[in-house]
């Protein structure tokens, strides 16, 4: 009986040569770059220079893509030249972010996607934690989630932003699916399912089609709902593939959200000190918060600025000042950055018109 191998062409075999000459190509210019930018590193540290510039990394994937002839598609050019410039960055100071934990987060993963892998990840149990982690210093930059296209704001995140003084540099908008998780790969026995109140909220259609008498209990995060399903075989958690993998899941069903279009729009934020506001990109968003005296009309006078200066609103939530005296904080997007004329002049009249006002921030709009 043969037992022959399967014998490699000559045209493979020589391909292969070929791209393993490119690849230690490759390698040797990727050392170079990272040898310019520890030097980089030497003259920021020395002028006292922020190390990582949101605005410098788009400026270079921009012009990247620009020279991008192809077979590459530019998305994914993006994704390779984030991964170098992060690389990079961690040989200058490696940058703490805070996220919501543990890992298998969709938290960290709008980090990653706004960082790259080379960010010192640091997982807190809430988003309270991840503001608090960001004003002490201990992280550098966090990621909290804002608003997602089916279930709307996250309140929490607004009330923190209030009496906390960092502000938003950047944003990050994801395509979130939520993956039905377990120990065994099969529905039969599901008791619990497990995840944050907000993916619940996202999935009560399946959740209510298929496991009608399980128990949906409220985690602080959907990873850590992955992370008690790998503990217990009627245990069932709401998450990503990510999860999947972290805690050696099967996927008992794949994006079980009632909206295919789900999305979820995660802040960063910073302390001014560490990052001032992004300079205009000539597609950005102002966040703000206001209240204005409880009087009729008050709120529409607030939206008169925005119409006689030609801005654009882009959301107007409220949240109740907890004042007992049915007061409300109302939460702002406009188009435009403060540094154009016409944004300038609107903030300026509804400033005027204000008990209370602060510009929660500046950045460029997430793709």
């Amino acid at each position: 009986m043969s037992t022959s191998k399967p014998v490699q062409s000559e045209a493979l075999g020589a391909l292969r040569v070929q791209i393993d000459s490119i690849d230690q190509q490759l390698l040797s210019l990727l050392n170079q770059r990272a040898n310019v930018a520890e030097k980089v590193g030497e003259i920021k540290r020395a002028e006292g220079s922020p190390f990582f510039r949101p605005d410098r990394v788009a400026q270079v994937i921009e012009k990247i893509q620009g020279a991008n002839q192809g077979p590459l598609l530019n998305q994914h050019v993006a994704s390779i030249w984030r991964e170098i410039m992060s690389a990079c960055l961690a040989l200058e100071a490696p940058q703490r972010v805070a996220v919501l934990g543990p890992q298998g987060t969709f938290c960290e993963q709008a980090a990653i996607e706004f960082f790259g892998s080379a960010a010192n990840m640091i997982y807190c149990a809430n988003f309270d934690e991840v503001f608090h982690a960001t004003a002490a210093g201990t992280a550098q930059y966090g990621v909290v989630g804002m608003e997602n296209s089916t279930e709307g704001v996250v309140a929490r995140s607004l009330d923190l932003f209030l009496r906390s003084p960092v502000h938003v540099v950047g944003e990050v908008s994801l395509l979130v699916r939520h993956n039905l998780l377990r120990q065994v790969n099969h529905l039969d026995g599901i008791e619990v399912v497990m995840a944050h109140p907000q993916a619940l909220a996202q999935c009560q259609g399946w959740l209510t089609q298929h496991l009608p008498n399980a128990e949906r209990r409220a985690v602080s995060s959907n990873a850590e709902g992955a992370r008690l399903a790998a503990t217990n075989p009627a245990w069932a958690g709401l998450a990503s593939e990510r999860a999947a993998a972290q805690f050696g899941l099967h996927i008992v069903a794949h994006a079980i959200q009632d909206e295919a279009y789900n999305r979820t729009r995660f802040a960063v934020i910073a302390l001014p000190q560490t990052l001032a506001m992004p300079p205009a990109s000539g597609k950005d968003c102002t966040s703000l918060v206001v209240s204005v005296p409880n009087r009729p009309g008050a709120v529409h006078d607030l939206l008169v600025p925005l119409k006689n200066n030609g801005v654009s609103m882009t959301r107007f939530e409220s949240r109740p000042a907890k004042s007992g005296q049915w007061e409300y904080y109302f939460y702002i997007d406009i188009a435009g950055h403060p540094t154009q004329p016409h944004v300038a002049a609107a903030l300026k009249e509804l400033q005027g018109l204000c008990a209370f006002y602060k510009v929660l921030g500046a950045y460029p709009v997430s793709e």
